[in-house]
């Protein structure tokens, strides 16, 4: 037997490193730090992760609690300046403790998503059990696509997994997997309901041998309120954005089924092959939901691959009150639950979920390395768009383990509750015009001072009032567009924000606007 080879030499730049260490343990300012001291796995690591997460820590609170805003107010072109300034990639470090250091404008200039008065976007402030579950997910680093890289990871994600599967009302069949989020998602359910409608109808295994002859007639159908990543699938899937054909909305902005019927008979009479049909539960904009048992028994008579998106409102399936909402959603083929909204999860984390887990075949794929053909453990990457992917199943699981289903519930309807109450609060005000009722969260509204101020002064006027909160640092408002006019919006995903801090919003925007009013004569009207 040959005898192993000599223990190597330690590299000339550890051995500089340890033998310059000061007494106290810290590395010379000459010197590059020891391995040890860079990685867990010794007691000098250890000790480094514990000091630098202490550093860490007290710098989040200092940010975002002892000096909490809504935002820094610093415009984009000083944040180009100040990150134009800093060297990116130093020939030589400086040592972790000034590293941390230089990310203080990071966090300074970073939106407090946990501020009372951060209402834009569909951007949770996320809870504590999910920043602890970030730091452990993190720090045992993984990866998702292979059993012996994540053992118990794996068998967790699963188990959440079918757990989801229940809440939804998906029987036994039900599979699915942890995602980045709605957008991936969204894309996992139309690139099955490709794959199957391929080989179903012409017998084509587009996975090995590409799209079909006819495929420039497959369309997609979704409302006109339906997110964007319905038509971002379809680019990706080769099909095309105009592949994507929108359906008229009723007043409410939900799907109007009679309008569906009437697309459904105009595709046929073009010859068209419509072969998904995509849901929303929880428009980006006003959170409508579409009728969801109704589309279901359209895509069962048309055979169209029924998928819910239901990254925003799938939280609704927590709410003794408004689960109700969600009716039908058991008779999707697929769906996406973001939880990195109204689950309140640090970004990134989704789940795209399958009634049928044998669907999963149509894109199949073993590798020798990693799930060779017969292994007996199980198998995440051939059900996932990722290969590398994090344990982020974690974070929903030590949540829903802290606050359990009735927890989680009760902060869904808070924060619906006040929606209704701003609501009330915009249509009683002579200077706001309430533009839709909301049906979660989200508020949609303009700032109207005059009945009869024509739209292009409106919409310029809601615009500079939103970017002077935003300039200030008093309050991060969204805009959008409503009938072409710009509106604001107020995305209520915080439970701690009151009643009390909506209204003080929106005293701000009365007060910029009378101001805005005064100085530009143009929108005096």
């Amino acid at each position: 037997m040959n005898k192993p080879p000599e223990e190597r030499p330690a590299s000339s730049a550890k051995s500089s490193a340890e033998s310059t260490d000061s007494a106290d343990g810290e590395d010379s300012s000459d010197s590059m730090p020891s391995e040890e001291s860079l990685f867990l796995g010794s007691e000098k690591g250890a000790e480094t992760y514990r000091t630098t997460m202490e550093q860490t820590t007290d710098a989040i609170l200092d940010a975002f609690v002892e000096n909490a805003d809504p935002y820094s107010g610093t415009s984009p072109e000083s944040l180009r300046e100040e990150f134009a300034e800093m060297e990116m990639i130093p020939d030589s470090g400086e040592g972790l403790e000034s590293a941390l250091e230089s990310a203080e404008p990071v966090l300074r200039n970073s939106v407090g998503v946990s501020d009372r008065q951060c209402l834009a976007h569909l951007h949770c402030p996320p809870m504590i059990s999910g920043l602890a579950a970030e730091a452990m997910l993190s720090a045992t680093n993984q990866s998702m696509d292979s059993w012996d890289q994540s053992p118990a990871a794996t068998h967790l994600e699963t188990r959440m997994v079918e757990e989801l599967c229940d809440l939804f009302g998906y029987g036994d069949s039900g599979d699915g997997v942890f995602t980045s989020g709605g957008t991936q998602s969204n894309f996992m359910g139309l690139l099955l309901a490709r794959e199957r409608f391929a080989k179903e109808r012409f017998g084509t295994n587009v996975q090995r041998s590409g799209l079909p002859h006819r495929a420039k007639a497959m369309r997609i159908l979704c409302s006109e309120e339906a997110h964007f990543t319905a038509e971002q699938a379809a680019a990706h899937l080769g099909l095309g954005e105009n592949a994507v054909v929108t359906v008229e909305s009723n007043d409410d902005r939900e799907m109007c089924p009679d309008a569906l019927d009437q697309t459904l008979a105009e595709l046929d009479e073009r010859e068209l092959l419509p072969f998904a049909l995509v849901g929303t539960a929880g428009t980006t904009d006003f959170g409508s939901i579409d009728p969801l048992d109704e589309l279901a028994e359209r895509a069962e008579e048309h055979d169209l691959w029924f998928h819910v998106d239901a990254a925003y409102g799938g939280a609704l399936a927590l709410s003794d009150r408004h689960r109700d909402l969600l009716s039908g959603i058991d008779r999707a083929d697929s769906l996406s639950v973001d939880f990195h909204k109204l689950f309140y999860q640090p970004i990134s984390c989704g789940a795209f979920l399958l009634r049928d887990g044998s669907q999963y075949e149509h894109i199949a794929r073993n590798a020798s390395y990693l799930n060779p053909e017969g292994a007996s453990v199980p198998n995440l990457v051939a059900k996932s768009a990722q290969t590398t992917r994090r344990f982020d199943a974690l974070k929903p699981f030590l949540s829903f383990r802290a606050l359990g289903r009735d927890g989680f519930g009760m902060l869904v309807d808070e924060t619906i509750a006040l929606a209704e109450e701003v609501a009330e609060l915009l249509a009683s005000g002579s200077s706001f015009e309430l533009v839709a009722e909301p049906t979660i969260n989200a508020v949609v509204f303009r700032y109207r001072p005059t009945s009869d101020m024509a739209d292009e002064r409106l919409s310029w006027l809601n615009e500079a009032i939103r970017e002077s909160l935003l300039r200030e640092g008093d309050a991060v408002v969204a805009r959008t567009e409503v009938d072409g006019v710009t509106a604001l919006k107020f995305t209520l995903l915080n439970p701690r924000t009151t009643l009390t801090d909506v209204a003080d919003i929106l005293d701000a925007i009365e007060r910029r606007g009378s101001s805005l009013r005064a100085v530009s004569p143009e929108v005096k009207r």
